[in-house]
């Protein structure tokens, strides 16, 4: 297994599912794991510190770009680094377009995309500075293929995605590397309480024929 033994990792949405799964991992392999969550979870340091980890948790609201700043501004003064920056924060509004409202499309992308903006432009701050960095944003599979009944989420991710590739080309000189990782359909809470019929219709779209782990999308 590859080791991050001495790096600093921040994993936004790390109380749960996803998220929880990530900073387990990186925590196994070594990195100091700062949980961020609109709700922390001392859940998360726990599994962290079962593994072999070391781990904080913190709370930290990503639509907030003052306090993003703030945040990890302090935790790369008090651990003197940060390496990794996972964007995993997300939220989904699963609604026909012709049901959506203005709120909804709001709440998706003041999370979904600008949170990650915010949460990158304060990381990469520091990064630059030590000329090293890695940033990695959950996008989806349906910000490439669509989806049905989810018109605002399918937007946001696909902004994700324009938005890594963006970031990659403005600061691959400074030997930070931005990529996305656009999971399929995850057994989380998030989709949980999608319909039967949609989850149908995405497990015959599957070529496994399953629902994906957490685990899986960490590792």
């Amino acid at each position: 297994m590859f080791r991050l033994d001495e790096k600093v990792a921040i994993v936004t949405g790390g109380a749960r599912g996803i998220g929880r799964a990530i900073c387990t991992e990186l925590g196994a392999a070594g990195a100091y794991i700062v949980a961020a969550d609109i709700e922390p979870s001392d859940e998360t340091v726990k599994l962290v510190t079962e593994a072999g980890g070391k781990a904080e948790s913190l709370k930290l609201n990503v639509t907030d770009q003052a306090t993003v700043d703030e945040t990890v501004r302090a935790v790369a003064k008090r651990l003197g680094r940060l390496d990794i920056l996972i964007n995993n924060a997300g939220i989904a509004i699963d609604r026909l377009l012709i049901r959506i409202s203005e709120e909804d499309l709001q709440r998706t992308f003041a999370v979904n995309v600008n949170g990650a903006i915010f949460c990158a432009k304060a990381a990469i701050r520091f990064m630059m500075r030590a000329d090293a960095g890695r940033v990695v944003n959950l996008a989806s599979v349906v910000g490439e293929m669509g989806n049905p009944g989810q018109t605002a989420y399918s937007a946001s991710k696909a902004a994700v995605i324009g938005l890594t590739k963006t970031l990659a080309r403005e600061y691959a000189s400074r030997n930070v590397t931005v990529n996305a990782v656009a999971p399929g359909f995850i057994d989380t809470e998030m989709t949980a309480g999608l319909p039967d019929e949609i989850k149908e219709m995405i497990l015959q779209q599957t070529p496994l024929g399953r629902i994906g782990k957490p685990e899986e999308v960490a590792a």
